[in-house]
Parts: C-alpha cells; structure tokens; sequence
C-alpha cells in the first residue's frame, strides 16, 4: 500500500494529531479506517468530501497524515 493511500486512510480515521500516537497506534487508525470506508477507494472519498467542505482544516490534517506515515513507515499488507 503506497504512504499516499497510508495518509489518505489515517486522514480518514477518528484519530487525532493531539493523541500523540506511536507505530501501533497508526498502524491500528489506518487498518480501522481500511475496513470502516470500504478500502482506499472509500478513504479517498472522505478527503474529498472534507476538501470539499473544510478545504483549511483539510489541508491541515493531511499534512499531519503525510508526515506521521513517513516517519512511522508503517507496513500493511496492500
């Protein structure tokens, strides 16, 4: 699974930047919000329709998703 879909399913996922999560706690969001939206497909529909409806806050949170899945690497089977 590309870190793009990683962040697409971790921006989708009811955790927040201020939990302050470690490696399994992103692992856990993103597999979590895997299954809850259908797979990456799903994951990328609730960032467009936060874009679409929170374009500042949006931009926000996928930037904190990018970043924690380039520093956590975490790996999922694709």
């Amino acid at each position: 699974m590309s870190l793009t879909d990683q962040a697409a399913a971790l921006f989708a996922s009811g955790l927040q930047p201020s939990e302050h999560p470690g490696h399994a706690g992103v692992a856990a969001a993103i597999r979590a919000s895997l299954l809850t939206n259908g797979g990456a497909p799903g994951c990328a529909a609730v960032v467009a329709v936060e874009y679409g409806e929170h374009p500042e806050i949006a931009a926000a949170r996928m930037r904190w998703a990018l970043r924690t899945v380039t520093a956590e690497r975490v790996a999922l089977a694709a």
